[in-house]
């Protein structure tokens, strides 16, 4: 039995060395960022948030090999006790393992598409240069934000990504199904199919509310003596042309401008599909919308009938990168937390900063009026503002501790329970995104995390 006992017992020891070099009881704060990210693309979870979750685990565990590798110098004098300093982990093993995490990262946020993989390469250099460069200095509290930040984006974009390729329709009441719905007009099955008009004047003609027959169809030798005026085609005078003069209907300018001053612009109907919808606009300061502009006139014409409000709003630059505008809000908040978080953090070791715990306490209590009060009522509502209080609780509390009496052992105590605050704070984004079931889920991960951390500190 000794004989037994003792690999078991060495193999025991090497798994706790490297669960206290990777800080496992934190990887619990990690998959709310992609979760929540989700939520505010407006669409339900799917293969790509978990792509997202595991690429950003990896990155995670790939930062805190890299940090004590980095630090090695430093702990050795100030935390002996850590893996690398008591020699249980060499530095080439903390190393190497930084590097292979960083690569399976990399790897699995390229499966879930392109612009996921740049927001993961952009994740890993910002991990990296605040290990090796910045974390000393006045930018490293940025840069742990903004490490933050884009993990959450690279959870909506391939969320977002995976979503577009199979297809998939927002969760109902999210704030991307309510941006789908238009007013529509349904063209019926048995319609008439117009015919197919040719060449500019004529599709100028159709939209101005001119007939649509082909030019070839109204050509005809000119008696003697006609105007010039009156060769042109009906096409370009709104009507028919008569040789007198009589009858003639108004110019395209003048129908263009007629239906303009109407406010009434109609799309037009190139072929006989089955069921065709087009937006109706209404009148007020939305009508403009759909006005075409730039090269979403050939939609608007006879393409598709979304309202052209939603794709100037999808022409910004997060958007051409494949970033939704609504992660953006969710990941400057979680970005902001993480810097106040690392602020306090600068001055676990020794203590006796009082402004960096009360900063975070202010953070925090901005933080929670913002997300525990959505601007759409309902269930969301209430199940976020919930959560953004149990989120004040757990920072704020930590926060004021360190305040009143800026010790080491509190001042370590406030930086765990800002990283703990992470879970509710994730999980009341993604009820506020429209998402209280996902927000709901998160929060299952905070016994984990908890009983977990009284094994291994999340510091």
């Amino acid at each position: 039995m000794p004989g037994v006992t003792g690999p078991r017992r060495l193999a025991g020891q090497g798994l706790r060395a490297w669960a206290e070099l990777l800080r496992v009881s934190a990887l619990f704060t990690v998959p709310g960022d992609a979760l929540a990210g989700a939520a505010s693309a407006g669409v339900r979870p799917n293969r790509g948030t978990a792509l997202a979750v595991g690429a950003s685990l990896c990155l995670y565990e790939a930062g805190m090999a890299l940090n004590d590798w980095a630090d090695r110098d430093e702990d050795a004098l100030e935390r002996p006790h850590r893996p690398i300093p008591s020699g249980r982990i060499t530095p080439n093993a903390a190393l190497t393992a930084a590097g292979a995490l960083t690569a399976t990262g990399l790897f699995l946020a390229s499966r879930a598409g392109r612009p996921t993989l740049a927001l993961s390469t952009a994740l890993a250099a910002t991990v990296w240069a605040y290990d090796l460069r910045l974390k000393h200095t006045a930018a490293g509290p940025a840069a742990m934000g903004a490490a933050r930040a884009l993990d959450v984006l690279m959870g909506a974009t391939a969320t977002l990504s995976t979503s577009r390729r199979t297809g998939a329709t927002p969760p109902a009441g999210s704030a991307a199904a309510r941006s789908r719905t238009t007013p529509s007009v349904v063209v019926p099955r048995d319609a008439p199919a117009p015919s197919e008009p040719r060449g500019v004047p004529a599709r100028l003609s159709s939209w101005a509310g001119g007939p649509t027959e082909p030019f070839a169809s109204r050509r005809a030798t000119p008696p003697p003596g006609t105007r010039l005026a009156e060769l042109l085609p009906s096409a370009w005078t709104g009507g028919s042309a008569s040789p007198t003069g009589q009858g003639r209907t108004p110019t395209p300018l003048e129908t263009l401008a007629s239906k303009l001053a109407a406010s009434a612009p109609r799309p037009v109907v190139e072929s006989a599909a089955s069921t065709a919808r087009f937006p109706v606009p209404s009148a007020g300061r939305d009508l403009w919308a759909h006005v075409p502009r730039g090269r979403t006139t050939a939609a608007w014409a006879g393409g598709p009938a979304e309202p052209l409000a939603s794709r100037r709003a999808g022409s910004s630059w997060p958007a051409r990168f494949g970033v939704p505008r609504g992660a953006l809000l969710p990941a400057a908040l979680l970005g902001v937390h993480t810097l106040a978080v690392t602020t306090v953090s600068r001055r676990e070791v020794y203590g006796g900063s009082v402004g960096a715990p009360v900063a975070a306490l202010a953070v925090t209590g901005v933080l929670a009026g913002v997300v525990g009060r959505p601007r759409d009522p309902g269930v969301g509502a209430v199940v976020a503002g919930g959560l953004a209080a149990v989120y004040a609780s757990t920072a704020g509390r930590a926060f004021l501790h360190a305040a009143l009496n800026p010790s080491p052992q509190l001042t370590q105590r406030a930086v765990g329970g800002g990283i703990r605050a992470m879970i509710p704070f994730q999980a009341a984004l993604a009820a506020r995104g429209g998402a209280p079931g996902v927000g709901l889920a998160v929060m299952g991960l905070v016994p984990l995390a908890r009983k977990l951390a009284k094994r291994v500190s999340v510091t």
